[in-house]
């Protein structure tokens, strides 16, 4: 589920929708809309989130 970007803080998880072959990252910072998210399988990418939404993950665990 898309939410406000602005809870995102580093730590958690996320998944880009847009891209769903990027896997589960872990956020490293936000800095007003850009959010810097370690990509398991792509690697750091900047994302503007007010743009392109990001879900969190809420339970690790789960994910595949």
């Amino acid at each position: 589920m898309a939410m406000s970007h602005h809870i995102l803080e580093p730590g958690m998880f996320v998944r880009c929708p847009a891209h769903p072959a990027w896997g589960v990252g872990q956020v490293q910072s936000r800095v007003g809309d850009m959010v810097t998210v370690n990509f398991a399988e792509t690697g750091k990418q900047v994302i503007n989130a007010a743009a392109v939404p990001l879900d969190v993950v809420w339970d690790i665990d789960n994910e595949q």
